[in-house]
């Protein structure tokens, strides 16, 4: 223990000196936050989109309005055909309705009437917006006006309730998920240029030149970055509940306690790399891309797992943040539940006790194992000159 702790001790004076450490674990996890609050929207709450009447009938102008009056279009009334063509080639609108100029006189009759939607397909997503806005704005002018009577009621009533996000507010779960994207970041960066730090600068032979032993090393190595990284993770939620006003429904000791585990994980995979590496700039490098893009796409914060191809379902249960982010939106959004905590967090420790068990191998004490330059050799130094004086 005595031994251990001096390398602890070692190891937050190395932090404490190193502002990058202390930039790491709390100005990053701000920018990120904002850039999540503020930059990304899921939400398309405004999509722009271009009317064109050809019906003169009054009733038909009362449609219009319905779409400028609606809190997600933002309408642009054309004259004619080839300007909406202009418009949507230009990206100026995302789509457009085009009523028809026998529109109310089917709908008169009883009859079902036409009504045409062009969406810009480059954007899938907010192609789906634009048709499912259009349908929903006539149907309910459709069903106030006087052609409401004329028209056959719906076999089926459909009365929607939505749980655990009644608002429909993607921040809801994108700010907390993006804990696990930052935290990822923040356990691999932290912990991957540790160990290679140690060899360019040369206290790792200090070090083995005493009686320190493999499992010092690497708990030398855990235990201060742990609590950096728990240090940081409370900094993390305070921004999201106190500062951003994110809803939070679980237990901040469970949050706490599977959030370590995850940590644990994390510091494991940066120790690899460092211990593998022995290279800052190639360790940080490594980590950025092991770190970053694998957390953001196929942890599932983004894009549904169940929506990739087969061979990247089974990539994403060797991967981290999968069970963080399920873990850590279900604590946020609904309060926790059981079997999605016990699932999660027995994963997060397998994961981490084999990360652990690799770094404790590849934590090198010998040091015939580091590339060092080739010294030159005593017949070497004979012929040549330079070196003899």
């Amino acid at each position: 223990m005595r031994i251990l702790l001096a390398l602890i001790k070692k190891e937050i004076k190395q932090i404490l000196r190193d502002p990058s450490s202390i930039i790491i674990a709390f100005i990053l996890p701000l920018i990120s936050i904002i850039i999540y609050m503020y930059g990304i929207n899921l939400d398309s709450v405004k999509v722009t989109m271009g009317i064109k009447n050809d019906d003169p009938n009054p009733e038909t102008a009362t449609l219009v309005k319905s779409f400028g009056h609606s809190k997600y279009v933002n309408s642009i009334y054309f004259d004619n055909l080839r300007d909406i063509e202009t418009a949507i080639a230009r990206s100026k609108i995302k789509g457009a309705v085009i009523i028809p100029n026998d529109f109310s006189t089917k709908l008169a009759r009883g009859q079902n009437a036409d009504l045409l939607i062009i969406t810009d397909g480059s954007e899938v997503n907010t192609a789906n917006y634009v048709q499912n806005y259009a349908v929903s704005i006539a149907n309910n002018w459709l069903a106030a006006s006087k052609y409401g009577s004329n028209t056959k009621p719906p076999a089926v009533n459909a009365e929607i309730r939505t749980w655990y996000n009644p608002d429909l507010n993607s921040h809801y779960f994108i700010v907390p998920g993006s804990i696990a994207i930052t935290m990822t970041l923040i356990g691999i960066l932290l912990t991957s240029l540790v160990v290679a730090r140690e060899w360019e600068r040369g206290t790792m032979e200090a070090m083995l030149s005493t009686s320190v032993k493999t499992i010092h090393i690497v708990l030398g190595k855990y235990i201060p970055y742990f609590i950096l990284g728990i240090l940081s993770l409370g900094f993390n939620i305070f921004l999201c509940v106190v500062i951003f006003q994110i809803p939070f429904r679980g237990s901040y000791t469970v949050l706490f306690l599977v959030s370590s585990l995850f940590l644990f994980t994390a510091l494991g995979i940066g120790l690899n790399i460092s211990s593998v590496l022995k290279n800052q700039f190639l360790a940080s490098m490594v980590a950025m891309s092991l770190g970053f893009m694998p957390a953001l796409m196929l942890s599932g914060l983004l894009f549904p797992i169940n929506s990739m191809p087969v061979f990247f379902q089974h990539l994403t249960r060797i991967i981290p943040p999968r069970y963080y982010v399920s873990f850590i939106e279900s604590e946020f959004m609904a309060g926790g539940v059981n079997s999605i905590r016990l699932e999660n967090a027995v994963y997060l420790t397998i994961l981490g006790l084999l990360f652990f068990a690799a770094v404790y191998k590849n934590t090198s004490m010998r040091l015939e194992n580091v590339p060092y330059a080739r010294a030159p050799k005593l017949s070497d130094s004979t012929n040549n000159p330079e070196v003899k004086e």
